[in-house]
């Protein structure tokens, strides 16, 4: 195994990490998991590192929030009124 090496260089106003000598396969798995995210290979290592080092602060997505929500049951009582007539 090879082990990783990691540069940090501070910049006004973000800093920039660098991981170098990453075996191949966890590439390929960033790259796989950034492409069902639908984002980048280094938005996947940010949002992987905020997952993993702030996890207090991780903002929720919409699909995250929404299955959050319980399942309160079918329609069946709602109202079958259609609103009002509109002129247009």
């Amino acid at each position: 195994m090879q082990a990783a090496s990691i540069a940090i260089v501070l910049r006004e106003p973000k800093a920039q990490l660098i991981v170098r000598n990453l075996e191949e396969e966890v590439v390929r798995e960033l790259r796989m998991r950034a492409a069902s995210h639908g984002r980048s290979a280094e938005a996947e290592h940010r949002e992987i590192l905020r997952e993993a080092l702030l996890p207090g602060r991780r903002k929720m997505s919409l699909q995250e929030f929404l299955l959050t929500m319980p399942n309160v049951g079918e329609d069946a009582d709602r109202s079958e009124d259609r609103g009002r007539d509109v002129e247009l």
